[in-house]
Order: structure tokens, then sequence, then C-alpha cells
């Protein structure tokens, strides 16, 4: 949950941070409406508040669809930021710029480059402002420079033979090498036999869901994990009933993982009964998949410039879970504070 209104000013003792790794008990401050980290427990002549439990960035949820759901519960529910991964790009610069100080704080893709013909143009869920059918290496150009032009901060693009025609080779590179020249990555939904391993060759820089239709060669794990990152998304595979390809997908995952793949937590929220907020599920999936608290917080927050927390950060009360069962169930209990805000939260 947020916190109610207050102020917060000077040194804060907090019985524990990470801050891309355990720092233990340490010394924080605002400066400039922003909370960073200062030093060890013990190094600052006094502290002005102390915040019991542990202080971490914020949350973000790496695959949402916002669209689709009430967003509205997503900052109560423990998620600080969200990369949305396909929707108008129009309405979507329109989240990511509100000054609403309790909205979550959107990066977004806009709309998915796929083939023509290609999946979602077909689906219900997509509005047509959410899909553009990409033919040629001029069209591509024209759609990487348009979701660029309305503030995405990634391309989404669709390589999904399940549903429908797929891009060639060529076209993948060109698309890819658009959005780099551009400055933006790439995530691509991948579906179908080979269509991960293409997205691993044409240097895509994630992936929108872990694999989940085919288990993938331990060689083509190991590729894999040296190219690009997978966002997890494993509960919409049964949503806690588990099946084939929540089996699949957690599998594959765990070789990932296990030879140093980078793993983003996110959900594919608005695909079905999943939480609006941190879902527990997913947490304890990736749990399964090997992945230890401090993967599980990686995959959770993005890395800090300079020390800094920003403006709102997570809390968690009470002893930090250091393993990833347990750990799974003391994330669940996150809450987003804002610097603002974070005085009620004094003991």
């Amino acid at each position: 949950m947020t916190t109610g209104p207050g102020r917060a000013s000077g040194m804060i003792l907090a019985d524990e941070v990470w801050l891309g790794g355990w720092r233990g008990a340490s010394v924080l401050r605002v400066r400039d409406g922003l909370l960073e980290y200062v030093s060890p427990a013990g190094v600052a002549d006094r502290v002005d508040g102390h915040l019991t439990g542990a202080v971490l960035p914020g949350f973000v949820d790496s695959h949402v669809h916002l669209g689709l759901v009430d967003a509205t519960g997503l900052v109560p529910g423990g998620i600080s930021g969200v990369r949305d991964l396909g929707w108008d790009p129009a309405v979507a610069s329109a989240w990511a710029r509100s000054t609403d100080p309790s909205a979550v704080d959107v990066e977004f893709a806009g709309a998915i480059l796929t083939a023509p013909g290609g999946y979602p143009s077909d689906r219900s869920w997509a509005p047509p402002e959410a899909v553009r059918e990409v033919s040629t290496a001029a069209e591509a150009a024209a759609a990487v420079r348009e979701m660029v032009g309305f503030g995405a901060s990634v391309i989404k693009i669709a390589l999904n033979s399940v549903a429908g025609p797929v891009w060639s080779d060529a076209l993948l590179d060109d698309v890819v090498g658009l959005a780099r020249a551009a400055g933006v990555p790439v995530v691509a939904h991948t579906e179908g036999a080979g269509q991960a391993v293409r997205a691993a060759n044409a240097r895509v820089d994630v992936l929108a869901h872990t694999p989940w239709t085919e288990r993938l060669s331990d060689d083509e794990i190991a590729f894999a994990a040296s190219r690009c990152a997978w966002t997890s998304t494993l509960d919409i595979h049964g949503w806690g009933e588990r099946g084939r390809a929540f089996e699949t997908a957690v599998d594959n995952l765990a070789r990932f993982a296990a030879l140093g793949g980078r793993v983003l937590y996110g959900t594919d929220l608005g695909n079905g009964p999943t939480p609006v907020g941190l879902n527990s599920r997913e947490l304890a999936a990736l749990g399964e998949a090997g992945l230890s608290i401090d993967d599980l917080l990686r995959a959770l927050t993005r890395p800090a410039s300079s020390g800094s927390f920003g403006a709102r950060f997570t809390w968690i009360p009470g002893a930090a879970g250091r393993n990833a069962r347990r750990g799974a169930d003391w994330l669940g209990s996150a809450s987003v504070v804002t610097v603002a805000t974070m005085e009620e939260i004094y003991s």
C-alpha cells in the first residue's frame, strides 16, 4: 500500500537495505526529494528517523497491458512501475505523462509491430491502434519513428508462428537494427517452434515471455542466456493450475537462470485472472525455477543510479526472508512508500 501524508527529512536509520545487494542496517537521507543511501549504520553521527524492516528499490512488472485492467490497484498492490507491452501509443503516452503521485510509473512500447496478418492483429483484446503491420524495412522505420515519437522506451515485436505469419530473418534483422539505431531496445513475443532462437539470433534484447511452446535444448538455452533477457510470465499458464505449458516454461527458465541469464519479473497483467499488484503465484513459480531471494529482487527492480532509490521505494516490514520459498511470502507483504509520506512508518 501507499502510506498517507507526512514529511521526511534528515538522516534515517533503516534496519535492512537492499540496493543491488544486501547492505545491512544503513543510514539513508532525503535530498532534493529523493531517498539516497549514505553509509552503513554507525557511521553517521545521528539519525532523525527509524525504519524497521527493509528498504528496497521500487518493484517493476515488466510485462503488463494497462488497457485491460484497472491500474489503480497496482501501487496499493506493491508495484511502483510497469512496462506496458502493447496498446494504442497515444493512450500509453498519456499514462506515462501522468503527474498523479498515486499513479504507477509507466514505460511503454506503444503498438506491437508484426507481419501483415500476424499476431495479434486478429485478437479481440488488441484494438487496431495497438498493432502496426509491417512488410518492408521502410514501413518498419516509419513504425519505429512513430513509437519513439510518442515516447516509447522499447519496441515490441511479435514472432508468433502458431497464430499467423512472421517476418523473414532479413526483415527481422532490419527491424531490430532500426530500433537499435533509434536508441530503444526490442522486446519480442515469441511463440512457436524456433521463434525464441530466431529472436536471440537477431539480438533482440528481451523476450516478452519465457518460452513455453517448446522445450529448448541446453545449447539453445545457453545461446539465449548470452544474448537476451527473459520476462518470466509463468503464472499465465494455468493461473495456479499448472499443466504442460507451465512445466515447460519453468524448466526452460530454470536452465536459463542457472546459466546466468537475466530474468525480469513480469506477469502479462491483463491476460486472464492475474492479480493487480504483486503476484504471489508468479513469485512462487520463480522460486520453483531455482531463483534465490536475491535473484527475485534483481528480477523485480531496476539498477539504482548512484545509490538513489528515487522519490518512492519499496518497504517490507519484518526480517528479510533469505530463502526463495520464505522470500516469496515476505515479498508479498511489500508496500510502496513515497519520500513525502515515509514518516508514517517510522518506528
